[in-house]
């Protein structure tokens, strides 16, 4: 199967790299490339793009412009946006992402020709074989596959596990009592749509921190912590090194770095941000926040996985388990990329498999079966 390739960029060097990292790609073919947004429109019908590499930023028509212009057509065609490390760079790509794009990635800027390609035929290598996956999946949905859509558990357990006699019997008895639970969310591609639907479901009061690892570069948390702010009843931001977390504040990890908790004075979490060394090729990771609360809040936790591609939180989520966290994974319907859930899921480290509109629900009712242990 081919993935054909439309490059649009009104640089004409970057349509030149971008070609180059392309064609380096099995698989891949470049079957044109654009100046602008409105070339780019025109020539859909001709060329049939499978996916577009789209410049976030251009002449008479942007990204956004385009984007809006695919969805108007009904195109069945993917978009990687490609964005530069600033602050309107961030905030267009977060509306970028909300508006359909499938991921994206940022200029290159090692400036030497052979760093630039390298590093955008390693970020768009990644993107092109989980859409490839995609394509293969819906091109095949009628041949009969194994069921991912419940946990690896041989009986499926419920959503809450208050009173239901399914409930593994060890969950309650590892529940701190102590303390008010804590949340943990991990996701990476379709992140952002994903938490637009999730968080804004959240009320005023949850009883509960929550904090989010979504694997960004630095610049763009920070737009996307803005972005959810004016959709939420609860508090979100961009998480700072040393601060005290507050329940019903929503605590997003900085682009390109970790974040993890520590026990501060009584109850008190303290969130630290670190410049560790990546883990899954990735920072912030989903394993690094998850393994701190194993370590220091063991028992407290409502951990979630949703969209992403690869395994990251997968090792975290393990590691939770044992201590008596509950998890919850995205079901495989409702996810953009359903990689970083089925590992959690084929390595049997999850409670129960939910719908993402049914998400917010379920972690709310854990959360309130949880502090009433």
């Amino acid at each position: 199967m081919t993935t054909r390739v439309l490059v649009v960029d009104d640089a004409s060097i970057f349509r030149r790299i971008i070609s180059e990292a392309l064609a380096c790609i099995p698989g891949v073919e470049v079957v044109g490339t654009a100046a602008n947004g409105k070339l780019a429109v025109a020539r859909l019908a001709e060329l049939k793009p499978d996916l577009i590499t789209l410049d976030i930023e251009m002449p008479e028509m942007n990204g956004l412009e385009v984007l809006k212009a695919i969805r108007d057509l009904a195109c069945d065609t993917s978009v990687i946006m490609l964005s530069s490390r600033t602050v309107r760079g961030g905030e267009m790509t977060i509306r970028a992402l909300e508006a359909g794009a499938f991921d994206f990635i940022t200029k290159p800027e090692e400036g030497s020709p052979q760093k630039n390609l390298a590093h955008l035929r390693d970020s768009l290598l990644p993107m092109i074989q989980a859409l490839h996956r995609r394509r293969e999946i819906r091109s095949i949905l009628k041949v009969k596959t194994p069921n991912l859509s419940a946990p690896a558990a041989s009986k499926p357990r419920s959503l809450s596990h208050g009173s239901d006699p399914m409930k593994p019997p060890e969950l309650m008895k590892a529940r701190s009592r102590s303390a008010p639970p804590i949340v943990l969310i991990g996701v990476s591609t379709g992140g952002p749509t994903a938490l637009a639907d999730l968080l804004p479901a959240f009320p005023p009061k949850i009883g509960a921190p929550v904090f989010i690892v979504q694997h960004m570069p630095p610049m763009f948390t920070e737009a996307l912590a803005k972005r959810l702010q004016t959709k939420c009843a609860v508090t979100v931001k961009e998480a700072q090194d040393g601060e005290i977390a507050q329940n019903d504040w929503v605590y997003l990890a900085p682009g390109g770095r970790h974040m993890k908790l520590s026990p501060g004075k009584g109850t008190e979490i303290i969130i630290r941000i670190t410049d560790d060394p990546p883990e899954n090729a990735c920072r912030p990771s989903v394993d690094f926040l998850f393994r701190s609360v194993a370590s220091h809040f063991p028992g407290r936790s409502i951990a979630v996985v949703l969209t992403g591609m690869g395994n990251d939180g997968t090792e975290g989520m393990r590691l939770l388990k044992r201590g008596g966290a509950f998890t919850l994974a995205q079901d495989e319907a409702s996810c953009v990329v359903f990689g970083m859930p089925k590992e959690a899921i084929l390595a049997g480290v999850v409670d129960a498999v939910v719908p993402l509109s049914k998400m917010a629900a379920s972690i709310i009712r854990n959360i309130s079966e949880a502090s009433n242990d």
